[in-house]
């Protein structure tokens, strides 16, 4: 086991603290709670279809991670957007063969996302589902970047700025950590 601490403590980019577990587990359960249900009540999504699995991926960086680089603001909402319509336009343009629009799509969206300083991984995972999803998700085209993408990012980001924000010691986005000690050292 202590093996294992002293590894994690090496990768993990937050502290190995009781306090930080408790709330990266508060603010990911609130968030993929919240956006369960905006979709299951506002969308009447009854078998949360739209729930789209890449949010798990994002929960873990903006909660778990709060420091990384790839869980700023500007990624999780620019990578999910930017990787949402590239999976859709991959799907119109290339839905007869999947095998290489399922590639075309994440690649694409991995090049555009890093062009735009907008690299967020699980936005692979959103350009992904655009195109191997349900038929519920084909059906809505570029809607799908709206919802449940969009609204799901920004879901993901108000409880994060809140949640991350209550300990004194963690600080989302990464930008408050200089403010706040600006602010607060004057």
């Amino acid at each position: 086991m202590k093996t294992f601490l002293k590894q994690f403590k090496k990768t993990n980019s937050e502290p190995l603290e009781k306090s930080n577990l408790f709330w990266s587990w508060v603010g990911s359960f609130l968030g993929i709670l919240a956006i369960s249900y905006f979709h299951l009540d506002i969308l009447e999504d009854t078998d949360l279809t739209l729930v789209i699995g890449s949010f798990g991926a994002s929960a873990v960086l903006v909660y778990g991670a709060v420091n990384s680089p790839l869980a700023q603001p500007r990624n999780l909402i620019g990578g999910h957007i930017i990787s949402a319509i590239i999976g859709v336009i991959s799907y119109k343009l290339f839905y007869g063969n999947i095998l290489f629009c399922s590639a075309f799509a994440v690649a694409t969206s991995i090049f555009f996302m890093q062009l735009t300083l907008t690299l967020h991984p699980p936005g692979g995972a959103t350009a992904l589902i655009a195109v191997i999803g349900s038929n519920q998700i084909h059906e809505l085209g570029f809607l799908y970047v709206l919802v449940p993408v969009t609204t799901g990012a920004f879901i993901l980001l108000i409880i994060a700025v809140v949640v991350n924000n209550i300990p004194k010691h963690r600080y989302y986005p990464e930008s408050l950590k200089d403010y706040n000690r600006k602010w607060f050292s004057d």
